[in-house]
């Protein structure tokens, strides 16, 4: 059994039991951009506890408002934000990218087909993960990104693997 995102109400048992032994987050700054509460309020808890200070915005201009306002180190995001068919997600990090390229992003979507998956990467994605995904691999892939910075030139763009 893999609990991937408890829901709000879980208990602080059922999260304790999801902690992952990685590295602290040294204070860390972390935005998570989904429009599912249940995986905001998982997320924030998770990844506080591993000590990153965690906000989150359940919709683009609450997203847009925080990356204009913040420089984060990590940025986890849905590719689809509300009840929208295009991938408002893209344009998040397009800002993302434009505003602070060493800041790393993390797509976690249902929405990922090959051609999304693509996309997201052109426009700067560090990651693309699939929904369901269990929280301790979400945070290996925030650990191993906070751990290998990205590594560019003012003459060359990061290129996207």
């Amino acid at each position: 059994f893999v609990a991937c995102f408890p829901a709000a109400e879980a208990s602080e048992d059922v999260t304790r039991s999801l902690l992952l032994p990685v590295q602290s987050g040294h204070g860390e700054l972390i935005l998570v951009v989904d429009d599912e509460e249940s995986i905001c309020f998982s997320m924030r808890e998770y990844f506080s506890q591993h000590g990153f200070k965690v906000d989150t915005a359940r919709e683009i201009e609450e997203a847009e408002g925080l990356i204009k306002a913040t420089d984060y180190r990590v940025i986890i995001q849905d590719l689809r934000l509300g009840m929208t068919r295009d991938p408002d997600g893209i344009e998040i990090i397009k800002l993302v990218h434009k505003r602070n390229p060493d800041t790393r992003i993390v797509v976690l979507t249902s929405y990922g087909s090959p051609e999304a998956e693509a996309e997201a990467r052109r426009a700067g994605a560090d990651a693309f993960l699939h929904k369901p995904k269990p929280l301790s691999q979400v945070a290996q892939v925030v650990q191993g990104l906070i751990e290998s910075p990205r590594t560019h030139t003012a003459s060359t763009k990061p290129v996207s693997a």
